[in-house]
């Protein structure tokens, strides 16, 4: 089996010095590039087509949402995870509606980073447990219909699933055998019947649902 193809986008060596240790002593695992700053990580993520982007949300020239915004538009295949020190709400929403697949603190244990990377790279999408709660502590009220989730069919929770982890319209369709015109037919239903009508709220959703990290 190859290894994971990282690429580390920080703006202080040191931090990448660490985290290229860390990466590199992972089986399975091997630093491909590093950044300096945002428009370097998106550079990089466009030559190297590394597997994850190791992201640091507050960097020089692009910032790391911007970096986000950027990589998963013109690199839709490759997938980010944002390590910050900003634990606020605002950071979190922010990183995610961007298409970050992961936001964890600089402050985590290296095998919690290790899992990070690992989950998504498998297309999952992983928060930390104690950002979890700060995600769903933004919404005073959650979207309507979103606390249950018996009025989706299997199939409906199958693409909901799939919308949360990360994955493209065509990455689901070709994942359940359907096409992608049905996908989103089951995406509008879903809307329809849960109330979820941005990424933040579809993960707000697969949070309480303990869907994180299954990927």
């Amino acid at each position: 089996m190859s290894g994971l193809r990282i690429v580390l986008a920080d703006d202080h060596e040191v931090v990448r010095s660490g985290l290229r240790a860390l990466v590199d002593g992972t089986r399975g695992m091997c630093v491909v590039g590093e950044a300096r700053d945002g428009a370097e990580a998106c550079r990089k993520a466009a030559e190297l087509r590394p597997d994850v982007v190791v992201m640091d949300v507050s960097m020089p020239q692009l910032d790391g949402a911007q970096a986000t915004e950027r990589i998963r538009r013109d690199t839709p295949g490759v997938k980010v995870l944002a390590l910050t020190m900003h634990e606020d709400r605002g950071h979190l929403t922010r990183l995610l509606q961007a298409g970050a697949s992961g936001y964890l603190p600089k402050r985590a244990a290296a095998e919690e980073l290790v899992r990070a990377i690992q989950v998504v790279a498998g297309g999952g999408t992983y928060v930390d447990p104690q950002l979890a709660g700060t995600l769903l502590g933004g919404a005073a009220e959650p979207p309507r219909g979103a606390a249950d989730a018996h009025g989706l069919s299997d199939r409906e929770a199958d693409v909901l699933r799939r919308i949360a982890w990360g994955a493209s319209n065509k990455e689901i369709a070709n994942e359940l055998g359907i096409s992608v015109k049905t996908v989103e037919t089951y995406k509008a239903r879903i809307g329809d019947k849960l109330g979820l009508r941005t990424r933040t709220d579809i993960v707000r959703y697969a949070v309480r649902q303990g869907w994180m990290g299954e990927g």
